[in-house]
């Protein structure tokens, strides 16, 4: 059980790791993966004084997320990395909550690669995904907030000879209530820097915080608007050449030969770089390195992958059934005798990242010294790669921090930046290395294939007593973060929100038969990640379960969760505010899924118009979600509304495909996604909680392919089981008017 949000806090980091708050099933396998590693801490930590000196050698810096200079100047260091989730700005709440300071105020610093400084409870390291973040940072970062200013108001009390107890603090002034006296956090930085760490620190309860819970101004909103906050893109060093890249078409092909003869002509025309898999044009400027890689006459020897195409993946998906053992993620009960089987099976694709901001790196390599600037969800693997590459000693790696023009998962990877350091290698100036739009689709480092097969038994009421899903696909994490699997293989991410529903289902199987992808294709993480699949197929079957019983999808659910009051409320207020239940249009109809992703409580509504031409006109989004206490109101409408856009782009339109062992997408033209045009009003709706927070970033992404594929459902009788939507489909099924197979909502 969570302390209080007002009880004094433990300094200890088992403490600090014991409220983070709730997680991901794979969040708490990856903390125990490998060797112990120090994690985030309010204290002071061994590292915390050179960590202070590199960062200018702030008068007061009482652990590693807090600098007050003597000018009063507030710094505060994040520890996770920013590529739109609106994380520096949440994390500069929580840290100014406690330590009473405005964000008006207060300079926010990209956080240096360090484990012991900066490692996330919830992943085991400085790793910005999965929804975590908040998760792993809302006790601690406050406490943080907390022991600074406890340090700071001690300073100023022994200064006056007062009682602590008679100041108070407001905008970072210390005031002495009964006389007046007042003064600066700067004017004491000095003296509470010489302070030993205080004891247990109270935090404030909810009805207190003038901070946390109210919509705020993003922190790096002004420098987004007007350009000049700098992405890893933007990044300029003196004396830098840029380069791109092209590597082998085909999965694991290598490099033969390269005729540069006409790339040689192509004015500001630097070098040509090889690797194994990879070729680099090195121009003055950007477009020179890129005319000449399209002047480039190159040979591959495309490998064994050569004749690989998206049949064969799912061909090797449907021959692992019954090949393979499956892996057991949860059993519970056993199947009975008797009642009605509902039985089906969903696909889903392949999907690329497609990031606002093409993957870059700058990387500058000397005989004593390596420095990269990149955008990273994990710096410290990039650093650990440059060690490895170059031979140098960490100590030697100098990595600066960019902001991310969008992660989703692929910068969790960090290929780029190893490519970009083994091209800098061969070469005596900074290296810029930028990927086309073309090589960032082609070479992505796709959202695996999932193949499930679902099946349910019914009561005599129409309720399941027994749900089985068996996933088929590749695992991630074996190549992630292998120590991470359970004892028996089982990668938990394979079944989260599959192995536990928001429903009570009394008899569960749920496995998983891995089935990896040939040598040379990698699989990554894709926003949202498992709770995306088996949202999608665990809520799409729910749906079809309702329809074989005769009856209202909501009403069905809410049945299901009638020992679950926190997402049954999500559940009723999309409903309530999308008007379920009301007469529709010809062709029209509303689709709802709900579930409980990333430590939050979610319901989506969706209503479509689907045309004679099969085609989907998105009417309007209704989403509900209990995140417990909300950081920033603003936030949370805006990364539900972020996410439901980005999932409604994959489920209408997006897919990877192979043929010849190569991606056949290349840029937005086949690889769809919403226009502005096509852009539905998207309300979100919000139960006001003060349970911890859970996660945001990736819920809106999950929660709303289901949705879709439900409310085309109840527009024509068709029912979708793979993705991305194929409108030839649906030509033939749009429905009268009232006459949907969806209940009386039409």
């Amino acid at each position: 059980m969570r302390p209080a949000n007002d009880a004094p806090v433990n300094p200890s980091r088992r403490r600090a790791l014991q409220t983070a708050g709730g997680g991901l099933a794979i969040a708490f396998l990856w903390l125990n993966a490998g060797p112990a590693k120090a994690m985030i801490s309010a204290r002071r930590q061994p590292g915390d004084a050179a960590a202070a000196m590199a960062d200018g050698n702030p008068a007061f810096a009482p652990n590693a997320f807090i600098r007050i200079d003597s000018n009063g100047a507030v710094r505060l260091v994040i520890p996770s990395v920013e590529m739109g989730q609106s994380i520096y700005t949440g994390f500069a709440m929580l840290l100014a909550e406690e330590l009473e300071v405005c964000l008006d105020q207060v300079k926010v610093e990209h956080a240096p690669p360090s484990t012991e400084l900066y490692g996330m409870p919830l992943v085991g390291g400085q790793l910005t995904g999965g929804s975590t973040s908040t998760r792993s940072g809302w006790q601690v970062l406050r406490e943080a907030g907390a022991v600074a200013r406890t340090l700071l108001v001690s300073a100023a009390a022994a200064r006056w000879k007062v009682p602590e107890t008679e100041c108070s603090v407001a905008r970072g002034v210390i005031t002495h209530g009964p006389t007046g006296r007042h003064t600066g956090y700067g004017d004491v930085a000095s003296a509470a820097a010489a302070l030993p760490m205080p004891g247990a620190v109270a935090l404030k309860s909810p009805a207190d915080f003038s901070l946390i819970g109210k919509p705020a101004r993003r922190v790096d909103a002004s420098g987004k608007v007007d350009g000049s906050l700098p992405f890893g893109i933007d990044v300029k060093v003196p004396g830098m050449k840029v380069a791109t890249v092209r590597a082998s078409p085909v999965f694991g092909g290598r490099l033969v030969r390269v005729d540069d003869t006409r790339a040689r002509t192509v004015p500001g025309f630097v070098a040509v770089l090889r690797l194994d898999d990879a070729v680099a044009v090195v121009g003055e400027h950007f477009w020179a390195a890129r005319t000449g890689m399209e002047a480039l006459d190159i040979e591959w020897d495309n490998g064994p992958n050569a004749h690989l195409t998206t049949d064969t993946l799912f061909a090797m998906l449907e021959s692992a059934v019954g090949r393979v053992e499956p892996i057991v993620g949860r059993k519970a009960g056993t199947r009975p005798a008797t009642g009605q089987t509902i039985s089906a099976t969903y696909r889903l694709p392949m999907l690329a990242h497609a990031t606002m901001e093409p993957l870059n790196a700058t990387v500058h390599v000397t005989a004593d010294r390596c420095e990269i600037w990149a955008g990273s969800q994990v710096p410290v693997r990039c650093v650990d790669a440059a060690v490895a590459i170059t031979g140098l000693t960490a100590d030697k790696v100098v990595f600066h921090p960019q902001y991310l023009g969008g992660g989703f998962g692929r910068r969790l990877e960090h290929d780029y930046v190893e490519q970009a350091i083994r091209f800098a290698k061969q070469v005596a100036y900074p290296l810029q290395v930028i990927w086309t739009r073309e090589e960032d689709i082609r070479q992505d480092i796709v959202r695996p294939p999932y193949l499930d097969r679902v099946e349910a038994v019914l009561d005599d009421s129409g309720l399941p007593v027994w749900f089985a899903d068996r996933t088929t696909g590749p695992s991630v994490l074996a190549r992630f973060m292998p120590a991470a699997l359970t004892k028996d293989g089982l990668d938990g991410d394979i079944v989260e929100c599959a192995a536990e529903t928001p429903y009570d289902l009394p008899n569960v199987q749920v496995d998983w038969v891995r089935q990896d992808m040939p040598a040379g294709m990698r699989v990554g993480w894709w926003r949202g990640v498992g709770p995306l699949h088996n949202l999608y197929v665990v809520e799409g079957f729910i749906d079809e379960l309702a329809h074989a019983a005769g009856q209202d999808p909501v009403r069905y659910r809410r049945r299901l969760l009638h020992k679950n009051p926190r997402t049954r409320a999500v559940l009723d207020l999309a409903a309530d505010k999308a008007g379920w239940g009301r007469k529709l249009g010809p062709g029209r109809g509303m689709g709802v899924a709900v579930g409980e992703p990333f430590g939050s409580h979610v319901a989506a509504v969706v209503e479509v118009e689907v045309g004679p031409d099969g085609l989907v006109r998105l009417s309007r989004v209704i989403v509900a979600v209990d995140c417990g206490i909300a950081i920033n109101e603003s936030s949370v409408e805006a990364q539900i509304q972020g996410g439901v856009l980005f999932g409604l782009s994959a489920a209408l339109f997006s897919r990877v495909t192979v043929k010849d062992g190569a991606v056949e997408q290349s840029n937005f033209h086949d690889y769809r996604v919403l226009r502005i045009n096509e852009v539905p009003v998207v309300e979100v709706h919000r139960v006001v909680s003060t349970e911890s927070p859970g996660g945001l970033g990736e819920l809106g992404t999950a929660i709303i392919a289901p949705a879709l594929v439900n409310a085309v459902f109840a527009a024509t009788g068709v029912r979708l089981r793979e993705l991305p939507v194929d409108p030839a489909k649906l030509v033939k099924g749009v429905h009268p008017a009232g006459t949907g197979p969806s209940g009386d909502h039409g």
